[in-house]
């Protein structure tokens, strides 16, 4: 960068040279009695050696430029792509994908154009205009003057253009962000607009959104338009005011023909800056949109945070290494007095409390919304209690450090979701360690195994985004043998089996039963046949714990539990 930085400088001050040999020529040459041939020879060479070093060292900071440009994107790319891993549920559960898709494609390449072409015009025609100042003064000082006169004209128009235009290309990136959003959120959703026929509805909408792009883009346009024109009208002025004084000064000899003919052949370095002027601020202004919005998201913390930093002498992590589990974790879990609300303050969790010993299996059942789901998530730590405590082996989450944490605190989502990538490349996602043998185990567990050989290339088959072309259930599977090769301490089952058909359900109830032997396990579900094996079942409703007992001690009491299995046989 810096050797980019020093050949502009170079650049700029040779710019200068041919329009002083040109003068020359016309004053010691053309209007010299002598006409020096040997004089005329040497100043063209000069002039054509100046103009290869320029062309020489302007393609050389170009390129390093562009290199730079490309390095700095990279390092950029990769670091707001790390900080986005470390942010937490809360901060994904409001922020729009095609944002985050815009922030690290469009903003990102904003910044490239501004260290590949921005930056070095910056510097470039503003050592221009002051060399070409400099150089218009010491050969005559009025007309350099004179020259000047635009000047305040220019400054005001810049800044009230600087001052429109930058809202105006915030209002555009803002909108193609809510543009991405939206084709992102149709393509991911096309199977349910087509089932729906929906198709000319989502058109409408996109449409919508379309014209408001369209909007602001022409409004940012016109902001552009506005300002651009008097810009250049300024510098139409600088011929007049060079035929005009520059004449009477030549006339009256303050100068020479061949100074008027320097200046003439120096106004581009006086008048291409200041019509650059408009272009650079115009760039700058769409580069300082998009460099705030990645401020702000390199700004943004976790708000699960780590409450101390690891002793990791103490634990298998050490920085810089995969995190793995430890088999210093027993595995008892107790919510102490836990209350929890989501960002709208609405209580989904109010008051729980219960203890889980080493190794029990728990069922949780309860009627959709009564906060399930979110006891796992708190157990994860993908979100912190708003008040009470929540213990590990006697030891509150938040003294964990969190990847530790969910190293061995593992759960299958409701929603089963797959990479696309090949079926053992799912499987192993969370023990990269993991032979194929190991594989097919936990594929065997989870009956992955009864539909592998359907699949084109068995294990190799690459799975669809999403896991688009598997089934409901087989995903669900696929998801389940992820979680038993990493076999964590405490293992959570979020309604691992709701799409599977019961004659499947009941293997896979058998390896579960099998793979969890020593594990603390959380069994969540809306169907009563899972709880069968369980060593303590609680019914969840209104975010609060109602009945806790055995499949036996509640099927004999009146209440949800019971109600839910009469439905159900």
């Amino acid at each position: 960068m810096i050797a980019g930085l020093s050949l502009s400088v170079a650049v700029a001050a040779t710019n200068m040279i041919n329009p002083l040999i040109t003068g020359n020529i016309v004053d010691k040459v053309i209007l010299s009695d002598s006409h020096e041939l040997k004089l005329l020879f040497k100043l063209i060479l000069i002039m054509i050696s100046t103009t290869i070093v320029k062309s020489i060292f302007r393609y050389s900071y170009q390129v390093i430029f562009e290199h730079c440009s490309q390095n700095v994107i990279r390092k950029m790319r990769e670091d707001l792509y790390a900080h986005i891993q470390t942010l937490d549920f809360s901060w994904y559960d409001k922020t729009l994908s095609g944002n985050v898709l815009t922030l690290l494609t469009a903003d990102l390449d904003k910044v490239r154009h501004f260290v590949a072409w921005v930056l070095y015009q910056i510097v470039e025609n503003v050592l221009i205009y002051v060399f070409s100042i400099i150089t218009l003064g010491l050969i005559n000082w009025k007309l350099m003057l004179a020259f000047l006169a635009i000047a305040p004209f220019v400054i005001w128009l810049v800044q009230k253009f600087k001052i429109h235009i930058g809202p105006a290309h915030m209002r555009v990136r803002d909108q193609f962000s809510v543009l991405n959003t939206r084709v992102g959120e149709n393509i991911e959703g096309n199977r349910v607009v087509k089932a729906f026929v929906r198709e000319d509805y989502e058109i409408s909408k996109f449409d919508v959104d379309n014209e408001a792009f369209r909007k602001v883009a022409v409004e940012n346009a016109d902001v552009r338009v506005k300002y651009t024109p008097w810009i250049e009208t300024l510098c139409g002025v600088l011929p007049v005011i060079l035929i005009l004084f520059g004449g009477y000064l030549v006339i009256t000899d303050q100068m020479t023909i061949g100074q008027l003919v320097t200046f003439n052949g120096l106004m581009w370095a006086f008048t291409q800056p200041i019509n650059m002027f408009g272009v650079l601020v115009d760039n700058t202004q769409n580069f300082r949109a998009s460099a705030k919005r990645l401020f702000e998201l390199k700004e943004l913390h976790p708000t699960v945070k780590k409450e101390f930093e690891p002793d990791y002498s103490a634990l298998t992590v050490v920085p810089g290494t995969e995190v793995k589990t430890d088999d210093s974790i027993k595995g008892r879990v107790e919510f102490k007095n836990v209350c929890f609300s989501y960002s709208n303050d609405v209580p989904v969790l109010t008051d729980v409390s219960f203890v889980i010993e080493p190794g029990q299996t728990v069922g949780i059942l309860g009627p959709t919304g009564s906060g399930k789901s979110t006891i796992a998530n708190l157990l994860c730590r993908y979100y912190d209690a708003k008040s009470g405590e929540i213990l590990i082996d006697g030891k509150n989450v938040k003294d964990y450090d969190p990847q530790f944490l969910r190293k061995n605190v593992g759960i299958t989502m409701q929603e089963a979701f797959l990479f696309s990538d090949t079926v053992e490349g799912n499987i192993a996602f969370g023990n990269q360690e993991a032979d194929f043998a190991q594989v097919e185990h936990a594929a065997e567990l989870a009956r992955v195994k009864d539909f592998i050989g359907d699949l084109v290339d068995g294990y190799d088959t690459v799975v669809g985004e999403r896991g688009v072309g598997l089934s409901g259930g087989q995903k669900q599977r696929i998801a389940l043998s992820r979680l038993f090769l990493a076999n964590p301490r405490i293992m959570i089952l979020d309604d691992t089996t709701s799409a599977v058909d019961t004659e499947t359900e009941q293997k896979i109830r058998k390896s579960i039963k099998e793979q969890c032997k020593g594990h603390t396990t959380f069994i969540i579900s809306h169907r009563v046949s899972s709880f069968k094996d369980c060593d303590l079942i609680m019914v969840v409703q209104n975010g609060q714990i109602v009945q806790k007992g055995t499949h036996e001690q509640l099927i004999k009491v009146d209440g949800y539990y019971k109600d839910v299995m009469q439905e159900q046989q």
